[in-house]
């Protein structure tokens, strides 16, 4: 969950890398993925869709243990805002979900008025056009 996600555990990124235009949307969710490299697209294990992750620099260390890379994946599910405006989250978001707007490499992101359903949402905005 975003809320788990500490800065610190996000120091190596240097990109972030979506796979959609990310403009149209309120919030993503996000999570740390033990993953077997820096960079790359990762496989995709959750229902729902992949809308991006995170590149690592150079300077990443792996797990001792398992070899793998702590990085983040955004993603959402069938039921999220974005498809279903009027459904689960018209208003609220889920726990691990942040405004999008919000994020960039190293840095968490955050909930926002929007990515809470609040007036500026995207969805509120595609209500008001003709």
């Amino acid at each position: 969950m975003s809320a788990l996600i500490a800065e610190d555990e996000i120091v190596d990124e240097v990109d972030l890398v979506w796979l959609e235009d990310i403009s149209v949307l309120d919030y993503v969710r996000q999570s740390l993925d033990r993953l077997p490299t820096r960079r790359g697209r990762p496989a995709y294990h959750r229902d729902g869709r992949m809308v991006g992750y995170a590149l690592l620099g150079p300077k990443a260390k792996p797990s001792r243990s398992s070899g793998t890379f702590r990085r983040r994946v955004f993603w959402l599910l069938p039921h999220d805002r974005d498809t279903e405006p009027e459904g689960l989250y018209a208003r609220g978001a889920p726990a691990e979900g942040v405004d999008v707007r919000t994020l960039a490499p190293g840095s968490k992101g955050y909930k926002t008025e929007r990515s809470e359903g609040g007036p500026m949402s995207s969805s509120a905005a595609r209500k008001l056009q003709p």
